[in-house]
Parts: structure tokens; sequence; C-alpha cells
């Protein structure tokens, strides 16, 4: 039985994620594995990836040649953080360019759906404004 490494996932998300925010205007990312100071970065992303739900699509039938599939669906939730009191404009080119990233591709196997958000949220850490954009996605796995 073929089983999707939950951490290959993740791996293809994370790369995905710091190699564009790497390049270009740069901006910190944070993965919600590793320890963080939020004081050190004027601006960041948080990025936590869940995985949820997974059904049976079909089923292999006795002495049959056909393949089982499994569906596998997971959430990216991307925090993005800039300094408060200068405005949403930077904060939402971070979105916009998160939601580039994503939006309706396949990559490696992994299908995201298209973003939700940004939602701006008014629980922030002291000094910050926050936005939340959510993103589902989803693997097919073969069982056989």
């Amino acid at each position: 039985m073929a089983s999707i490494d939950l951490n290959t996932v993740r791996k293809i998300i994370e790369s995905r994620l710091n190699d564009e925010f790497r390049n270009g205007p740069p901006v910190s990312v944070v993965f919600n594995n590793v320890p963080f100071d939020i004081s050190s970065a004027d601006k960041l992303i948080q990025c936590v990836i869940s995985f949820g739900t997974s059904q049976y699509l079909t089923q292999e039938a006795p002495n049959s040649s056909t393949t089982s599939t499994n569906l596998l669906v997971g959430l990216c939730l991307f925090n993005i953080y800039t300094k408060q009191g200068i405005g949403a404009g930077e904060n939402f080119t971070i979105c916009k360019r998160i939601k580039d990233l994503f939006n309706r591709v396949t990559v490696s196997d992994v299908r995201f759906d298209a973003p939700e958000g940004p939602q701006i949220l008014q629980s922030s850490p002291e000094g910050r404004f926050q936005t939340e954009i959510s993103i589902t996605f989803e693997i097919y796995e073969s069982l056989t």
C-alpha cells in the first residue's frame, strides 16, 4: 500500500514559499515547527500546515487491475504581519504574492484551491497589523 509522506507534502509547500520570498522584496517566513522571535522582523509570514480528512474515492475489486485511490485534504494558513500604523498596503502586497503563488496550481501532485482572504484580524500582536489567508489543498494517492 502506497501512502502519502506528509513531510514530503509539507516540504513542497514550505520550499515554494521560501523560494518566492527569498527573491524580490525579502520577507521572513516562519513555520509552526520552528521557534521564532516576532520582534526580530519588520514583516513576516507565519505558515501553518495541517492535514484533515481523508476518504476513499475508489476501492480495488478482488482480482482486478484497477487501483484504489485515496484523497487527502489539507489546509495552509498564512498569517501576515507588518508594522502597524503605516497602512495596509505593504501587508496586502505580501498577500497578493502568496495568492499568486498558490492560486489553483498543482505542484508535485499537490493541488491547491483558490485562496480565501485576506481577512484583517483584530487580535494582532502589539505593534503589528495582521491579515490571514487560507488555502485548502488535496493530494490523490494510489493504494496498491
